[in-house]
């Protein structure tokens, strides 16, 4: 038997030995400097289903978890309760970060340094977790029952059929890239939604660079080939137009010095603005900052068609005026569209005339008890106060004397609020320190303790709170909190049959048995190339500079999955400063 060497006894060592994995990255930086670290706890090691347990498993709740996205890793990592037996179904075997897919479509972080194998996710924990890759194509939800199709079989004229039961079903498919039936966008664009299209897009820009480069064209066929048109002037469509616009001339003008004059990159924008969504002096400043790199920044521009060959958009304004731009490469980054299999299920619980997945405030689909959706695929249908008025006026007017008082209206103010956020939201944005103060009649002078309404008085003070509601965004951030929400729900499930802690129940007696989702917002970043980074945080604190870049790379590679992405990130973004980034298109 050969000797082994010093490095394959460590790795042996360090295979075996779990905690020499834990390996803390001192992400030191400038303006921004934080250490980056994981918030996830240690878990106990994962209890292997054999067939001696099958009569455990038998009494354990079956879960059915649809997705290996971002609402459905954050379930899978969160749920610690040992009681029941999780089957996940993906197409996917893995989790991506898709915050960084911009990066990777030029180079600056691979793609296999952002993805994070679901069964590592999983294999360390307490409970039975167990994966199939596959895909729902339809939700039986009258017998609980989902059924998926592998394409594993060996031959791919053939496909496997599986049908799982479930008694409670977590639905979080994500969705797809929304093409509004224009006619042409399917065919001839890119879009950024998945790994796959960003290593397409990768390899695309290459190709144009190599086409470009061939003798015999003229200025004319090289200037359509270098032509780069960005769809979209959200988040994804304006950093993926600023690392292209750096890919371009910090590397690949150095490889094709002949072609650099040919290289253009247009940004189209259906709405006046990019960025609509933060603050406008980030917009503002991107937008000044594209004009000076030389982005070609059209708003008010609205897409109509799209050929193998040129593009057509519509001014919103100016009569409606329709130009035609030849290009090399389109990349689509605007809107989201529902999946078939969420818009068959639609139909069959009574939403068909939705555009997305509806649940209440506990993520639990309407009309289906035992089925729970989160992330891009649903949104929550918060409930109106004034549906709720009069049960709210009948809760607090415990005297039955037909008028509230500021003490009675106090006993059940925190679970107003609590039930109805757009109670505190409207607070809030009225500057008002207490919910008494719309009870108080202006022209009045007694004091507040003196204060009584009827119910009419009662509707008109809260007749605007529900000019507050907004549905969530479609971001990782809230997919990633409303997983957590339910793995925390799922691990209480037990101990929360009867809550005496959870809200009110308004229309009904008792209490609910947890209290509704509550997304937190903890800030958006918008990276603007040239390594500077906007970033709108709470409470209003917008930064934009270079020391935000600094602090946008601590803050991502604090929130990847696993210590190895996190080392892979951290390594990538070393290589591209030393090296630069790769243009072989691999």
């Amino acid at each position: 038997m050969q000797k082994m060497t010093v490095f394959q006894r460590f790795s042996r060592k360090f295979r075996e030995n779990s905690s020499l994995a834990k390996v803390l990255i001192v992400f030191t930086v400038s303006g921004g400097g934080i250490v980056a670290f994981s918030d996830a706890k240690p878990e106990d090691r994962l209890n292997v289903v054999n067939p001696s347990e099958a009569d455990d498993k038998d009494k354990k709740k079956r879960v059915v978890v649809l997705g290996t996205g971002w609402a459905g890793t954050s379930f899978l990592k969160n749920l610690k309760n040992p009681s029941y037996d999780v089957q996940v179904i993906s197409p996917r075997n893995f989790f991506a970060f898709t915050p960084l897919l911009p990066s990777v479509t030029v180079g600056t972080v691979e793609a296999r340094s952002i993805v994070e194998p679901i069964r590592n996710i999983v294999r360390k924990k307490n409970v039975n977790v167990h994966y199939w890759e596959a895909e729902c194509f339809r939700i039986d939800a009258e017998n609980k029952k989902v059924y998926c199709r592998s394409n594993l079989a060996g031959d791919p004229n053939q496909t496997e059929e599986i049908v799982v039961d479930y008694d409670y079903l977590v639905v979080a498919t994500g969705a797809r890239a929304n093409t509004f039936n224009i006619p042409g966008v399917a065919e001839n664009c890119h879009f950024l939604k998945e790994i796959e299209d960003a290593q397409r897009i990768r390899r695309t820009i290459v190709d144009c660079f190599e086409r470009a480069s061939l003798p015999n064209l003229s200025d004319e066929e090289r200037r359509k080939i270098l032509h780069f048109v960005v769809v979209g002037g959200g988040p994804t469509g304006v950093e993926f137009a600023a690392e292209l616009h750096d890919y371009v001339n910090e590397d690949l003008v150095k490889l094709y010095p002949k072609v650099k004059e040919a290289v253009k990159i247009t940004l189209l924008e259906a709405t006046d603005h990019i960025l609509n969504m933060f603050d406008k002096r980030i917009t503002a400043f991107a937008e000044e900052k594209f004009q000076r790199d030389g982005i070609n920044l059209k708003t008010g521009a609205m897409v109509v068609k799209v050929t193998d060959k040129e593009i057509s958009t519509k001014q919103v304004k100016n009569g409606g005026e329709i130009s035609t731009m030849p290009y090399g490469m389109v990349v689509w980054s605007t809107g989201i569209g529902t999946r078939p299999v969420i818009m068959d299920f639609m139909k069959q619980v009574g939403q068909g005339s939705r555009r997305v997945l509806a649940t209440d405030e506990w993520l639990r689909v309407e009309r289906s008890d035992s089925i729970y959706a989160l992330g891009d695929c649903a949104t929550i249908n918060q409930r109106r106060v004034m549906e709720d008025i009069w049960a709210i006026f009948q809760k607090a007017d415990k005297d039955n004397s037909g008028t509230l008082t500021v003490k009675e209206f106090q006993e059940v103010l925190a679970d107003i609020c609590e039930r109805y956020p757009q109670v505190e939201l409207y607070l809030k944005n009225k500057q008002m320190s207490s919910l008494v103060d719309l009870l108080k009649d202006p022209n009045r002078d007694s004091a507040k303790e003196s204060v009584e309404v009827n119910l009419e008085e009662f509707k008109a003070a809260l007749s605007q709170v529900d000019s507050q509601m907004k549905n969530l965004p479609a971001t990782a951030q809230v997919a990633a909190q409303q997983g957590s929400y339910l793995a925390d729900c799922f691990n209480r499930m037990e101990q929360c049959e009867v809550n005496p802690e959870g809200p009110l129940r308004f229309r009904g007696e008792g209490r609910h048995r947890f209290r509704p989702f509550r997304y937190r917002h903890l800030g958006q970043f918008a990276p603007l190339g040239g390594e500077q980074t906007a970033a709108q945080l709470p409470g209003d604190w917008v930064s934009i500079g270079h020391s935000t870049q600094w602090l946008w790379y601590s803050v991502y590679a604090s929130k990847l999955v696993s210590w190895r992405t996190r080392a892979l990130v951290v390594t990538d973004w070393t290589r591209r400063f030393i090296f630069g980034r790769d243009s072989s298109g691999i």
